[in-house]
C-alpha cells in the first residue's frame, strides 16, 4: 500500500495525532518487513507548547521540527532510548506527533530479537517500538512520505468513540495548564497502549 502523503501530515496537529490511529508503521530492515498499527500518540504543538522541544526556539536538535511535514523527528532521552515524531503542519511551524505504541502485526520474531526479549511488551511504549523496529537517531530527518525504508500507510479506520483522550506523560517539566492538556490519544481498550 502507498505512503501517507504530505499532505496528511500538513494539518492541524490534534487532527494527525487522533487519525494516525489505525495507521500502519512500516519499516523495511534486511529485507523483512516489520510493521504495527498505531494504537496511542501524543501531539506537541509548537513554540506555545511548553512539553515540546520547539518551546525553547530553533535549535540544531529541534531543526527538522521547522522542516517540511511528514518528516521524523527521533531524539534520544536518559542516555539509552530514541523516540519517534511525525513532524506535522506547515514548514516554519514546529509541530509533531509522537508516536507512543504500535499493536504489532508482521515481523514479531525480528522485534523480538531486536528487544531480546520474548513476545511480550514489543511495542507499548515510544521506547520499546523503537527498539523493536531498529529506529535510531539516523532516521532523524527522514522523508516518511517516501515509502522506503519507514514509512506510514492506510490501515484500519478507528471510530471515534473508540479513541480516548487524555494528558501527556512524562511531562512534569512543562507548565501547568500544557501538563493538563489532553493531548494524548489512544484506542480504547488496546492491550499494546503503553499505560
Amino acid at each position: 500500500m502507498a505512503a501517507l502523503g504530505r499532505s496528511f501530515f500538513a494539518r492541524d496537529t490534534l487532527t494527525v495525532a487522533r487519525q494516525l490511529l489505525g495507521k500502519k508503521l512500516v519499516r523495511r530492515l534486511d529485507g523483512e518487513t516489520l510493521s504495527g498499527m498505531i494504537v496511542e500518540t501524543e501531539a506537541y504543538i509548537g513554540e506555545g507548547d511548553s512539553a515540546c522541544h520547539a518551546s525553547r526556539g530553533r535549535t540544531p536538535r529541534t531543526e527538522v521540527m521547522f522542516g517540511p511535514p511528514g518528516r521524523a523527528y527521533v531524539y534520544f532521552v536518559y542516555g539509552m532510548h530514541y523516540m519517534l515524531n511525525i513532524v506535522t503542519e506547515a514548514e516554519g511551524v514546529p509541530c509533531a506527533v509522537l508516536i507512543r505504541a504500535l499493536e504489532p502485526l508482521t515481523g514479531q520474531a525480528m522485534m523480538a530479537r531486536l528487544r531480546r526479549n520474548s513476545h511480550r511488551n514489543l511495542t507499548n511504549g515510544p521506547a520499546r517500538l523503537c527498539q523493536a523496529l531498529g529506529i535510531d537517531k539516523t532516521f532523524n530527518g527522514w522523508d516518511l512520505t517516501a515509502a522506503d525504508t519507514l514509512w506510514v500507510e492506510e490501515f484500519r479506520p478507528i471510530a471515534g468513540e473508540r479513541i480516548a483522550a487524555g494528558p501527556r506523560i512524562g511531562i512534569q517539566y512543562a507548565r501547568p495548564a500544557d501538563r493538563q492538556a489532553p493531548w494524548r490519544f489512544w484506542v480504547r481498550g488496546n492491550p499494546h497502549v503503553s499505560r
